[in-house]
């Protein structure tokens, strides 16, 4: 198996593709530890200390570093996991993953599906491409409220690319649009 690494626009990231489909159906986004338990693949890759967060993509797995590992010397260890999940034959997930996106109903329900689909076309592909994903979580007074996840999430640029990419692409688009924020937990 050769396994191909990528640099992202986070420095912190690395965006690793296995050459095999890693995810059907959605994406999966373990930002801690405490939240691997439903992939044997992110289990095993947080295994390696230095891991702080994994994010499972269609063909992709971006691994994040914390602040005072080396990729040099972490590089090896989660190549090697990689491969070790791969040969075990366990599966990526333990359950499907589902829709990242919020549902909506009621007067905005057009506006939403709008947005939805222009994140789904336009904007998914592109922050895919970086080793990352965007989620919908809701639309309220004008205000489009999103979350970056994997190699975006925490990359340098990423309220760049929330603010004059996606929001000025949604304002073309969508006239009710008035702002995006990223969403707040």
């Amino acid at each position: 198996m050769f396994i191909q690494t990528e640099e992202t626009p986070n420095p912190a990231t690395l965006k690793f593709l296995p050459g095999s489909e890693v995810l059907s159906g959605g994406t999966a986004d373990f930002p801690s530890r405490d939240s691997a338990d439903r992939s044997p693949l992110a289990r095993r890759l947080f295994a390696v200390p230095e891991v702080t967060a994994v994010f499972l993509g269609s063909d992709f797995i971006t691994v994040t570093k914390g602040p005072g590992a080396d990729w040099q010397v972490l590089k090896p260890a989660v190549l090697g996991a990689i491969m070790e999940h791969y040969t075990s034959g366990e599966s990526v997930m333990r359950e499907a993953a589902g829709s990242a996106h919020a549902l909506a109903d009621g007067e905005d329900e057009e506006v939403v599906a709008q947005i939805v689909e222009l994140l789904d076309t336009r904007v998914r592909p592109a922050v895919a491409m970086d080793g990352g994903d965007i989620v919908f979580h809701g639309f309220e007074d004008g205000v489009v409220f999103l979350t970056m996840q994997g190699a975006c999430a925490g990359c340098p640029s990423s309220t760049a690319t929330l603010k004059m990419g996606i929001e000025n692409l949604l304002r073309h688009y969508v006239p009710e649009v008035q702002e995006v924020k990223a969403a707040e937990f």
